[in-house]
């Protein structure tokens, strides 16, 4: 099962893609995904309702977040209720060992995204002040990224160990489907997604020209 797991839509302050042409763009383009995940910048949002965009066209179709935090941007999936109380998701210098500690007191999972993307990225925040214990999965593949930066997210992950995944990090719809993740198991529920990620089975894979 093949989800791209990082993308914002009109919901970020930077999107400029609804959620539906998203959906309209990889059918159209006959991309090889069975869902995506949507990472609104510095906020979970609780409100918007995707289930009648998966029935009509087959997606799957999941909510995540991404955070700011002091060694740079980090993508929390499997936000609950507890979890939203447990620290402010606007706040754009969150203390990156608070949120590893409480996305897993809450059954999160959080991952530090583009880390070899200058100022909001891990890499440079570790060359400076070392590394961060309690980081386990990074994203390695994105496909935003310029030219070296998923190769030092590469180098980042394979120096310390940590399982890589991949995602487009679409802020406009035809940039959808550049990057994503491979599972071995299937995928249906944010529960499945969140379990998967704690695991082994799955890869980044890319589609960049």
């Amino acid at each position: 099962m093949i989800l791209d797991l990082h993308n914002h839509s009109i919901k970020s302050d930077d999107g400029r893609a609804r959620v539906e042409n998203y959906c309209q763009w990889i059918r159209k383009r006959e991309l090889p995904l069975d869902g995506l995940v949507l990472t609104e910048h510095r906020q979970f949002d609780t409100e918007s309702d995707y289930r009648k965009l998966e029935d009509t066209y087959g997606l799957l179709i999941l909510k995540a977040s991404e955070v700011e935090t002091d060694y740079g941007h980090v993508l929390v999936f499997g936000v609950n209720e507890d979890l939203q109380n447990a620290f402010d998701f606007t706040r754009v210098d969150l203390p990156l060992d608070l949120v590893l500690r409480e996305a897993r007191r809450c059954g999160a999972v959080a991952a530090p995204c583009h880390p070899g993307r200058i100022n909001v990225g891990l890499c440079a925040h570790y060359g400076e002040r070392g590394a961060v214990e309690g980081v386990e999965l990074i994203e390695t593949l994105n496909g935003g990224s310029r030219s070296g930066e998923d190769d030092r997210a590469l180098e980042l992950a394979k120096d310390h160990g940590y399982r890589g995944f991949g995602g487009s990090d679409a802020h406009i719809v035809s940039h959808i489907g550049r990057c994503a993740t491979r599972f071995d198991d299937e995928i249906a529920s944010m529960d499945d997604l969140v379990q998967a990620l704690r695991g082994e089975r799955f890869e980044a894979i890319s589609w960049k020209s």
